[in-house]
C-alpha cells in the first residue's frame, strides 16, 4: 500500500482534490478529521483540542488502510496538526511527531485565492504566508520526502494526478531536492 498525504496551507485545494483524484482512482481517502471537529465543537482551540485532532485522524487513517487499499490518499495529518500547534501555540508536542507517516507527501502552495468557508483562520496574506512556510518547515524537519503542487486549479490537479500516477505505476517520482518532484 502506498500512502499519499495533501499537506499545506488552509484554502489551497486539498480537500476538493483528495476527493476528486481518489474518485477518479477508485482509491479510498482519509477526509480532514480537523474540519469535522472543528464544525461540531467550534474554532476556539487549545493544545488538548489539536491532540485529541491528531487521534481522530489516525482512527480514520488505521480504518481505511485496514481495507489494505494499493493507494491511500490523505487529506492531511498530524504532521500538518504540528503546523498548527506551531502557528497558535508556539510549539509542537512530541506525540504530534511520534505518529506514522505517509510514504509522499504533496505540500499544497498558498498561491491561490484564500476563501473563507468558516472554519479558517489566516486568511491575511502575510498569516498565510507564514502559516505555509510552517507547513513547509514541519515536513523538512519530519525528514519526508514531498513534493510541491502550485499554480491554478487546472494545474494544481494535474500535477497532483501525474505524481500520482507515478506512485501507483511503480515509479517513484524523482525527488531531485526537497520538495522538487518530476
Amino acid at each position: 500500500m502506498i500512502t499519499v498525504c495533501f499537506h499545506g496551507a488552509e484554502s489551497t485545494g486539498k480537500s476538493v482534490l483528495a476527493a476528486r483524484l481518489a474518485e477518479e482512482l477508485d482509491c479510498p481517502w482519509v477526509a480532514e478529521y480537523g474540519r469535522t471537529y472543528c464544525e461540531e465543537r467550534g474554532t476556539s482551540l487549545v493544545m488538548d483540542d489539536l491532540l485529541a485532532i491528531a487521534r481522530g485522524e489516525q482512527d480514520a487513517i488505521d480504518s481505511a488502510r485496514s481495507t489494505a487499499p494499493d493507494l491511500l490518499i490523505l487529506d492531511t495529518d498530524q504532521l500538518m496538526t504540528a503546523a498548527w500547534a506551531q502557528k497558535l501555540f508556539g510549539c509542537v508536542p512530541d506525540e504530534l511527531m511520534s505518529y506514522p507517516r505517509a510514504d509522499l507527501y504533496f505540500l499544497f502552495e498558498a498561491d491561490v485565492p484564500w476563501l473563507d468557508d468558516g472554519t479558517r483562520f489566516f486568511g491575511e496574506a502575510s498569516e498565510r504566508a507564514e502559516f505555509a512556510a510552517l507547513a513547509e518547515h514541519v515536513l523538512v524537519s519530519a525528514n519526508v520526502p514531498f513534493c510541491r503542487i502550485g499554480g491554478t486549479w487546472e494545474q494544481r490537479a494535474s500535477t497532483a494526478r501525474h505524481m500520482l500516477d507515478q506512485v501507483t505505476s511503480g515509479n517513484d517520482p524523482v525527488i531531485s531536492s526537497p520538495g522538487t518532484c518530476r
